[in-house]
């Protein structure tokens, strides 16, 4: 059996306030394509369908879409809520779409009643455990404590409880939506350690043959049997790195694991600049980044000004400006009274300016400035 697995589509989620409706349609055009062109037998969606619990408009009409386009290939979607999904509204109408062939698992109680599936050499069971938050599922799972292994340890005790007593040779997978330890984060995911510690071992999938997992942006194997598919797009300049893809499994009649990946459309890359505004204005080995989203971080040791602007009429698509001045400070200063003594008030507020700056010191209008400031000082003082 061929399955594609995917996974953190957050539809509806902007990147640095810029909007991403355009290229999560092109994800999903890809998806059909692929599920054409390969002739894939069911497609596994491991959570994180919304970017939050009441998506906009435009993001319910682009899922709706997707399932009216996977629904008319007449291949079987198997698709679980994630943590940032409300499960509620995700399962609304979830029996009804399971007859169009679109099975949504939202609720605790469904994770030991799998998807039937069969091809040539028998059945296929696929189990799906929504995002469980462990405060409130522990009890309709029978979990021991509230925690996240207690918790997804709790489902797949139902799962392999299940598996074990349909016909010799079913074949089983399993989505989940967790942080299993070995995983590689980025700052895109939302943190779940509410409830305990966030990571379950790999091992709490023991017993199936394949265990589709999302919530983790970046694609990455656990193990051969385990693995994340990675959201479709980056979401965080952290994710500049990651090679954006899904998982092409294919389950031999015994259950054995060939998985290659399938690369996902490249919308506008990420690029993270560092440097002084003046080299990165200049520099024409930064020329492949003209069309990129950019995060520059100045390393200036005095703010420039209008840095954003200044960047902008090269980089346009700049969505993020940080600063970390580079300044040198000398291995040993005077002490505070010895750098005061002799000096007078006008050398003081200039040797206060060049601190601040990072050792530049006030021109010529400014001297002027602070000489009229302390003057108006010194007449306020006279007249109390």
């Amino acid at each position: 059996m061929r399955l594609l697995h995917t996974s953190d589509w957050h539809l509806g989620r902007t990147f640095h306030r810029v909007g991403l409706l355009a290229e999560q349609e092109a994800f999903l055009d890809h998806l059909v394509d692929t599920v054409r062109a390969e002739r894939v037998d069911a497609v596994l969606v491991a959570g994180d369908v919304y970017d939050r619990a009441v998506p906009p408009l435009s993001a319910v009409r682009l899922f709706d879409e997707a399932l009216h386009r996977l629904a008319a290939l007449d291949v079987p979607t198997v698709m679980i809520s994630g943590n940032h999904d409300s499960p509620h509204r995700l399962g609304v109408g979830g029996r009804l779409l399971g007859r169009a062939g679109i099975h949504l698992r939202t609720r605790p109680e469904e994770c030991g009643t799998p998807v039937l599936l069969a091809d040539a050499h028998g059945a296929v069971a696929v189990y799906g455990l929504p995002y469980l938050e462990p405060t409130l599922t522990r009890e309709a799972l029978g979990a021991a404590t509230a925690r996240h292994p207690e918790v997804l340890g709790a489902a797949m005790a139902q799962v392999r409880a299940d598996l074990a007593a349909r016909p010799a040779g079913t074949r089983g997978v399993v989505l989940a939506h967790a942080f299993v330890t070995g995983g590689q984060p980025s700052d895109s995911e939302r943190d779940i350690t509410v409830g305990g510690v966030a990571a379950v071992p790999a091992a709490t999938f023991d017993g199936v043959h394949y265990a589709a997992l999302g919530h983790l942006h970046g694609c990455q194997t656990i193990t051969e049997r385990v693995r994340y598919s990675g959201s479709p797009l980056p979401y965080s300049f952290s994710e500049a790195g990651h090679r954006k893809s899904m998982w092409l499994v294919d389950l031999d009649a015994a259950g054995a694991v060939r998985a290659e990946r399938v690369d996902c459309p490249v919308g506008r890359p990420l690029a993270r600049l560092r440097g002084r505004l003046d080299t990165l204005l200049t520099d024409p080995g930064l020329a492949g980044h003209e069309a990129a989203f950019v995060e520059a971080t100045l390393t200036d040791p005095i703010r420039p000004e209008e840095p954003m602007a200044r960047l902008a009429a090269r980089f346009p698509h700049t969505v993020s400006l940080l600063f970390e001045p580079d300044r040198r400070t000398p291995d040993a200063a005077p002490s505070y009274a010895s750098r005061l003594q002799g000096r007078t008030d006008q050398q003081i507020t200039e040797d206060f300016v060049a601190h601040v700056r990072g050792g530049q010191g006030p021109d010529q209008p400014e001297r002027a400035e602070l000489a009229a400031a302390l003057s108006a000082a010194r007449l306020r003082e006279t007249e109390r």
